[in-house]
Order: C-alpha cells, then structure tokens, then sequence
C-alpha cells in the first residue's frame, strides 16, 4: 500500500447498494464482497489499485480507501484523487429533499426504506465509460464482456495488489496509432470505427470530461451527441452517471422499455408499453428526480436477482 484516503460520504450513505452495482456487467477492472470494493483507476498517467472498505454506517458513513501505486504519492496528487473520487463516486449527493419529495409515494417508499442512503456511481473516466457505452451497443450481455476482456488483454495494464488482479483502462493515447482494421480484427465489429472516433476525439482535445462538468446540460448533450457513434441511449447514461443529473430520462432504449414495462406496468415484456407511455408515467410521477427515481426500482430489481431467479429477466441478460 502507498498511501490511504478516509472519506466521509455525506449521510445517509449505502456503502454496498452505492458501490456494488450487480446490474453493471461484469468486468475485470473490479471486484467486490460485501463491505468491500477493489477498483483500478488510471489517474494523471499513473496505474492505481483502490480498495475501499466500509467503516461506518449508513447514518455515520466512513469509507476507507487503501490506494496502491508503483512508485510514492504527493500530498498534491492525492488531495486531488480524492476530490475525483468524491466526484465520480457522488460521494457528496444530498438525498434529503428526494426523500422528503417521495417518501410518501408507496410505490417508492418502501425502496427508499430498503436501500436507504444508496445514491448512482460511476467508477470510470468519461472516455471509459463511453467505450463501455460503445461495448454495450447492439450485442447481448455474454458479447459485450467478452469484448472488453479482449480489450484490457490488448491494450489495458494488469495490475495486482492486495492479492488481486485486475486490469486498468489504457489512455486515449494508447490507441493513436491502432488502426481501425486493427480493431476490428479483435471481433469487435463495426465498433471498431466509432473506438477509434471517439479516441480521436480525445486526443485531439475535441472533448474535455473536466470542462464539461462545468457546462449547463444542455451543452454537455450536444458536445456528447457530436461524438461519432454516441446516440441519445448512451448520452442519457452519460448523463445521469458520469455527469450526475438525476432527472434525465430523455430516451429509453428498446432493452430498457422492456424492463420498465415489466416493473412499473406488469406487461409481458415481449409486448412493451409505448416508449412514450413510459416517459408520461415518469414525468407524472418522479418529475424532477426521474432518473433517480428509475434507479431506485431497478437496483432492487437486480439486487433480487442476486439472491432468487428472474426468470422473465434472465431471457433479456443473456449473459
């Protein structure tokens, strides 16, 4: 170990329902047990291993974090690892007045009773988590880990601490000189040309993940729908995970319909309700919290699955 955080999450605060994400697919830049969550994080050009461990409580949260490294760590360096951490791990989100809004409404109350304190992560730069979005694409579950394994094995840094091994993303500058065709015959398919846009886009300083959480939502919108190969399913995830805007839920994509058919109407998810059904059913009901509200039904859906068979999701995961 090089060096240790103590972070203290603004209460209340759901160590394992915020950390461990079980509707995430799984990938090999994580692992997690109840209480604890390793993570790799590439941060100013170095390789770091996290292991965070849950001190606290949900009414008195405290978060160790152990970061690992190869080489020592500057007073500097780490004053600002932890404000990203706090960043990207919403560390800071204040839920009072979304449980004062919809403590009453029992078909959110009782979720807001089991998973109290729990509030939407994102463990990942804005690039990654744009080549995850780019992962997910048009491909079931079992493809998209299997693309991104072949990925971290070509292009990621494998790196072991605490008796773990996990891979780390790579810099957008790790793939300047990897060619399209190059990509594609790793079996990505046509997502090899909109990788290497999106690279470029960085590289090129198109786009600039610091600048844009400073720039009204609107804008972040447009600067992330300009990206080849990013449409209005991927921004909205952006949105909400990378860019914490708790209210947007401007898109449903296909897959998503199905669910939310399935959990707000009880539908067959093979016979979902119109897109626009769903839009109205949220904008009625969760106005100005909509996707926090969603996040909230559709953790505990996965969360369920964790510990008894879904037999009507299963058939869409297709892991």
């Amino acid at each position: 170990m090089t060096a240790q955080l103590h972070l203290n999450p603004t209460p209340p605060f759901n160590f394992d329902a915020s950390l461990h994400k079980p509707d995430h697919f799984p990938s090999a830049d994580n692992c997690w047990q109840p209480g604890v969550r390793w993570q790799t994080m590439r941060w100013q050009n170095k390789v770091l291993g996290l292991k965070l461990e849950n001190q606290g409580s949900v009414d008195e949260p405290e978060v160790r974090c152990s970061i690992y490294a190869h080489e020592p760590l500057e007073d500097n360096f780490l004053e600002e690892l932890q404000d990203e951490i706090e960043f990207r791990y919403n560390l800071q989100m204040d839920l009072t007045e979304f449980y004062t809004r919809f403590q009453a409404l029992p078909s959110l109350s009782h979720l807001i009773d089991r998973w109290r304190g729990m509030r939407p992560v994102n463990f990942s730069s804005l690039y990654e988590y744009l080549l995850i979005s780019i992962m997910l694409q048009n491909a079931a579950v079992r493809r998209s880990v299997q693309m991104t394994q072949t990925l971290f094995e070509h292009f990621g840094t494998l790196v072991s601490f605490d008796d773990k091994a996990l891979y780390c993303y790579w810099e957008p500058e790790r793939l300047r000189e990897v060619s399209e065709e190059e990509l594609r015959g790793l079996k990505v398919g046509y997502r090899a040309k909109s990788i290497r846009r999106v690279t470029e886009s960085f590289l090129h300083g198109e786009i600039d993940e610091y600048e844009l959480r400073g720039k009204p939502k609107e804008e972040v919108r447009k600067s992330l729908l300009s990206l080849y190969g990013i449409g209005p399913a991927s921004v909205g995830y952006v949105m909400s995970d990378v860019f914490h805007h708790h209210d947007e839920m401007e898109h449903i994509s296909p897959w998503e319909q199905k669910i939310y058919s399935k959990l707000f109407f009880d539908r067959d998810p093979e016979d979902p309700a119109p897109v626009s059904e769903l839009l109205d059913y949220f904008n009625l009901h969760f106005a100005g919290y909509r996707n926090l509200a969603v996040h909230y039904f559709w953790e505990d859906l996965w969360h369920r699955r964790m510990h008894e068979p879904v037999p009507w999701l299963e058939k869409l995961i297709r892991l």
